[in-house]
């Protein structure tokens, strides 16, 4: 009989800091391994402390008990299969994003990672010492080689492991999603086994943390390229996968394949995902929210009843002079549609006694956009005080493109804890509302259907501060908008590049400089769930006072 090898792969959701609770879901995981019969279990990379830790793992004493918790947890899983896990390694060389391999009630080997990431999101070369390349270890029958993460996507970790003998490759990730990430992760993977010849296994964690969200999709290649198992996105799954020794060498057989949906519905379960995290992991249960009756604060409510459940989410309805009939009716035709509780707090009041208390030092001044300012102020002033009575989190409701050209009022709309859809540029806003309108999944928690009536979607978008207003007034077509930040954002081209690519130069020039002045609005601005690799924040960094243009 040829030999076999079993391995269990957790694709879990680890909370950050939380090592005693990451620590019992390693250990209920190695249980059900262990009743299945598994050699070994793998856990994602910085699984007992959750990723990204940022600056806590440089503090002593959270090292000391991270060490403690891995002590302790090689101690419960002693008399079982062997257990593999993500933590940070400290000693008098430096410290160490690491994987240790856990048996008989003791650490037998700590993988160092090697190739440190600090691009996007990532700034490991701040925190981390680069591990020397490590080579294989043995687990039964088997000699396992692990490129941590990012070792994976270089030849070199791989190739030496192969080379001393490594049998297969195990790759713990911690792999936050962005649009296009996956098809990435596939073709480093595929090369990794095309120059060794061995099957490889990519492991990812998945779960919110802050503005990222890990998205699972764990899956294992053969030699060849050929993927014999998927995990879901967005989900925990735990999976049995059998190896065999066959005359080629160990091959890994062919299990299920999770279905991988369209890049809409992997960004829509994103927000989803990363809002619920967001909020659960920072001790709220309840969200509240300006519903406009414009396509972007319904679509904020939409992912918050997916994500929290449509009696969780508190719809509130501000009105002013300004504010349209229809308006109102859209606002309550999305909150019945979800089943969210809508209230209305009117702000005409408010708004007459702050201008009669500005009069005297507005006297001989015209109104302008400081009238404006004002009611998307009170607006935010309700708002919070509904939040801090209630102890629900606001959610601000400003998409890519009104968060990019500073399309919105500091201390008014951007008041919030959480942004959902902060990364999603407003034609893709569109999209999104379409799509959810025509799909429903089993881990949405809201309502199918339609939840976003056409007529929201369809209507010219306008903050309604002043008579007639439509966003289109101070900035060019959403279309046109989009493609422009496109190129200035994500693809960091050129003034020149975007005019070869048929724009009006005028107008290129207007959105760079909208873009550059609103930096410190950026600054100020609630988190929300990174869905590209160029979203605000950590992937793209800006000083705030900056005088440079391009006149290309």
């Amino acid at each position: 009989m040829p030999e076999t090898f079993r391995l269990t792969l957790a694709q879990l959701n680890p909370t950050l800091g939380a090592l005693d609770a990451n620590a019992d879901k390693a250990h209920a995981a190695w249980q059900a391994a262990k009743a299945a019969g598994a050699d070994m279990l793998a856990l994602p990379e910085m699984f007992l402390t959750g990723y990204q830790t940022q600056d806590l793992v440089m503090k002593p004493a959270f090292l000391r008990d991270v060490a403690a918790t891995l002590e302790a947890l090689a101690t419960r899983c002693s008399d079982g299969p062997v257990l593999g896990i993500g933590a940070p390694f400290a000693d008098a060389s430096g410290l160490y994003n690491a994987w240790h391999v856990l048996k008989g009630g003791k650490v037998v080997a700590v993988v160092r990672k090697h190739h440190l990431p600090n691009d996007t999101v990532f700034d490991e070369m701040r925190l981390y010492r680069a591990g020397d390349v490590s080579g294989p270890y043995r687990v039964g029958p088997l000699r396992i080689g692990t490129p941590v993460c990012e070792d994976a996507w270089h030849d070199d970790v791989a190739e030496a492991q192969a080379e001393s003998g490594a049998q297969i490759l195990l790759v713990p990730n911690g792999s936050p999603h962005a649009r296009g990430r996956f098809d990435v992760r596939m073709a480093h993977m595929v090369a990794r086994v095309v120059e060794t010849g061995l099957p490889l296994v990519y492991l990812n964690m998945v779960g919110g943390q802050d503005d990222q969200v890990f998205d699972g999709a764990s899956f294992v290649l053969n030699p060849g390229g050929k993927m014999v198992a998927l995990l879901p996105g967005f989900e925990e799954a735990l999976a049995h996968l059998d190896f065999e020794d066959t005359p080629e060498g160990w091959r890994a057989h062919p299990a299920t394949l999770a279905p991988m949906p369209e890049p809409l519905e992997r960004d829509y379960h994103a927000m989803v995902l990363g809002t619920r995290e967001y909020l659960h992991k920072s001790g709220f249960q309840r969200v509240v929210l300006g519903l406009s009756g414009g396509v972007d604060s319904a679509l904020v409510a939409a992912i918050a009843a997916d994500a929290l459940g449509p009696e969780n989410v508190h719809c509130i309805m501000l009105p002013s002079r300004f504010t349209s009939e229809a308006s109102l009716a859209d606002a309550a035709a999305v909150a019945q549609a979800l089943g969210c509780k809508l209230d209305s707090v009117p702000i005409s009041a408010p708004q007459q006694a702050v201008n009669a208390t500005l009069a005297p030092l507005f006297a001989g001044l015209p109104e302008d956009v400081t009238e404006e300012n004002i009611q998307s102020r009170l607006r935010g002033l309700m708002l919070m005080a509904i939040s801090n009575k209630t102890g629900a989190m606001l959610l601000t409701t400003g998409n890519k493109s009104e968060v990019a050209v500073g399309y919105a009022t500091i201390y008014g709309d951007m008041n919030g804890g959480f942004n959902p859809i902060k990364d999603l540029y407003k034609t893709r806003v569109f999209d999104t509302c379409r799509w959810r309108n025509a799909h429903h999944r089993p881990w949405m928690q809201g309502p199918a259907g339609v939840v976003i009536p056409a007529q929201v979607i369809d209507k010219p978008p306008t903050a309604e501060l002043r008579e007639n207003q439509r966003d289109d007034d101070s900035l060019p077509p959403y279309p046109v908008l989009d493609a422009i930040l496109e190129g200035l954002v994500e693809r960091d081209a050129s003034v020149a590049d975007l005019v070869a690519e048929g724009y009006e130069r005028d107008t290129v020039k207007r959105v760079e400089h909208l873009l550059y002045i609103s930096e410190w609005k950026r600054f100020q601005s609630a988190p929300g769930v990174r869905l590209t690799q160029k979203a605000f924040w950590l992937d793209r960094r800006y000083p705030m006072v900056n005088r440079w243009r391009d006149n290309s």
